[in-house]
Parts: C-alpha cells; structure tokens; sequence
C-alpha cells in the first residue's frame, strides 16, 4: 500500500484505511480522517474553534483528500492518509503568511505541541496557514491518545 508524506497508509479507497466523519464540539463542520487520528484531530479542533478562531461552516475545512501535495508529481499529500485537515482556507489560503494574530500564533503552537501535529503555519518555504498534520507514528500517536485520556 502507499504511504502519504508522513509514513502513514494512504489510498483513494476510503474503507481500505478507514477513514470515518468526525463532529467537532462547538461547530457544524465535520472532518473526514483516519479512524486511529480521529481523537486526537476530534480535541485539536474543539479547542482551535474554542482557542483560536471559530471554524466556520462554509465550504473550507477539509480532511481525507487522495492527492499529491500540491506541485508535487510523486509524493502523496497527508490528506491521502486522513492524517491532516484544513481549516478555514478562506481566511488562511495557501501561501499567505501572518493570516493569525501574534496571541493565535502562540495557541495555535501550544496546541500542536499538545496533540503531536505540525502546523503548516511553520513551514519554511511555503507557508500553508490553513494545514495541520499529524507528524507522529501510529504507535506515539496511540500513546498520545492515552496520555490525554481520549481514548474514553
């Protein structure tokens, strides 16, 4: 099987790697990813939509997408994992830096560090402010999930 960016499974059947609709607390938008991130990215979005910013319910919050990363023609993107979502493109659109206050930036840190993601926010060469993934394995991201008590 292929893998996204990150090493985990990827493949544009959704079933093969079990990829489920997720409710965020606080919003009308759901996100589709992989089952095994699925509490990590269900208490990270809680609390950007509480922390952060309100996710809104348009048309610009993504999760599972089979593709390659962008301008890339032979690395898929995390999104072909369900490892990573998109929120609020609109106002963060691809490419585009400082779209977050100075206070936003810290909690938005503070929360990947938190949930074991990367923020697409830090990238070096083209910033991706919408983008959040997951960096970690699936045995630390288990573990992860544990530690916080979101396995209940």
């Amino acid at each position: 099987m292929a893998s996204s960016q990150n090493g985990w499974p990827a493949s544009p059947d959704r079933k093969a790697i079990d990829i489920i609709s997720i409710e965020v607390e606080g919003c009308q938008t759901k996100f589709a990813v992989a089952k095994k991130v699925a509490p990590i990215f269900k208490a990270f979005l809680a609390e950007f939509n509480k922390l952060v910013e309100s996710i809104d319910k348009g048309q610009d919050d993504w999760g599972y997408a089979y593709r390659q990363v962008r301008g890339s023609t032979d690395m898929l993107s995390n999104h072909a994992s369900g490892t990573a979502v998109d929120v609020n493109a609109n106002k963060h659109p691809l490419g585009a830096q400082g779209t977050f206050k100075p206070e936003q930036v810290k909690t938005i840190n503070e929360l990947c560090d938190k949930y074991g993601l990367r923020w697409g926010g830090n990238y070096k060469n083209r910033k991706d402010e919408m983008h959040f993934e997951i960096q970690e394995s699936p045995l630390e991201i288990k573990a992860r999930i544990e530690r916080l008590g979101l396995d209940k």
